[in-house]
């Protein structure tokens, strides 16, 4: 990626640039890839996969210590 400034711009140009930029993140007109199913999941929906992954891990570690006796 290039580090230095693009010549066509004005220093007015550039200024009105870095105040676009710098803007906090505008939570009532959310972008348009927020409005999707996908993004607006919950994030605990599959809080239950790692207990369960562990679990069965445990399990088929067990089995191999007991079949190795």
């Amino acid at each position: 990626m290039d580090n230095h400034k693009n010549e066509s711009q004005t220093p007015q140009e550039e200024l009105q640039h870095l105040r676009e930029v710098n803007e906090p993140e505008d939570f009532e007109h959310l972008e348009p890839d927020e409005e999707q199913h996908e993004a607006r999941q919950a994030a605990g929906s599959l809080i239950w996969l790692l207990p369960l992954s562990v679990a069965l891990v445990v399990l088929v570690a067990i089995f191999f210590v007991v079949m190795s006796l």
